[in-house]
């Protein structure tokens, strides 16, 4: 059993996570988007894909990273300091295909050898940020292109993740002695004040009954003592009570209720 400090400790280690990072601007991208946006740049480039590098990774520095030779930068950079990532790779020679902000990538373009391609997606990245993205690149010799394959391609990836974390949204039942994100907006929603103490839980990032099946929580969550799960039952069972009176019934008229009583 471990204790309380211990507890804090690896809770204070879950809040760290979702501080902001300066080094990633806290973007990570799905992995299913970057496979679509480097299998169509390769092709549409001709670029090896054994020279891509990815040198934005938390922790990491851009500037000191070792390039080998012939690399392209694939990668999804800070968009806050991405004029000054262009001018080093620019002045290292080094190629890219960089991710970058749709309504104000053209500011980065000026007074610089940059080539923009235009699409409409807004990629949600795994922090939950949505951001209208498109890219900046040392390739092509058009300055700016509006590209509708890698719009399509990406938006079609997007489509496919959103249906599948419904998907596995749905599929998924938990015990009552876990409480997740999702079942506190629930409760919130539909009026139901719900509070647990420290002491009263264990953080989780998931059941070992998921290890097998490399499963793990939607972004993570708590074992509840006994006291609190019945609680959280207890609301949820209120909440679901109040859910339905916000739905409205739909009456059948007395026409349709005589031609009910006709049929059959």
């Amino acid at each position: 059993m471990r204790t309380r400090k211990e507890i804090h400790e690896d809770y204070d280690g879950f809040i760290e996570k979702f501080k902001p990072k300066k080094t990633t601007d806290d973007c990570y991208t799905p992995p299913e988007i970057y496979e679509t946006v480097k299998n169509w740049a390769c092709e549409y480039y001709g670029i090896n894909p054994d020279n891509i590098v990815r040198p934005f990774y938390p922790g990491g520095n851009y500037e000191k990273y070792e390039y080998p030779k012939g690399a392209v930068v694939l990668d999804n950079p800070p968009f806050s300091i991405l004029s000054k990532i262009l001018d080093f790779y620019i002045e290292k020679g080094i190629a890219f295909f960089l991710f970058a902000p749709t309504m104000t990538m053209m500011s980065s373009m000026r007074n610089r050898d940059v080539n923009a391609i235009i699409v409409d997606c807004a990629i949600e990245y795994e922090n939950g940020a949505k951001v209208v993205t498109s890219f900046l690149t040392s390739f092509g010799d058009f300055a700016i292109e509006a590209n509708p394959a890698l719009n399509d391609a990406i938006n079609n990836t997007m489509k496919k993740i959103k249906k599948e974390s419904k998907k596995q949204l749905s599929k998924y039942h938990y015990p009552s002695e876990v409480v997740m994100v999702n079942d506190l907006k629930y409760l919130a929603k539909n009026g139901q004040n719900f509070k647990v103490k420290r002491k009263d839980i264990y953080f989780i990032r998931q059941l070992d009954s998921q290890k097998e099946k490399k499963k793990s929580l939607f972004g993570a969550g708590f074992l509840l003592s006994k006291k609190a799960a019945a609680e959280k039952t207890a609301a949820e069972k209120a909440a679901a009570e109040k859910a339905a009176e916000k739905a409205y019934i739909w009456e059948l008229s007395e026409r349709e209720k005589k031609i009910i009583e006709n049929l059959g």
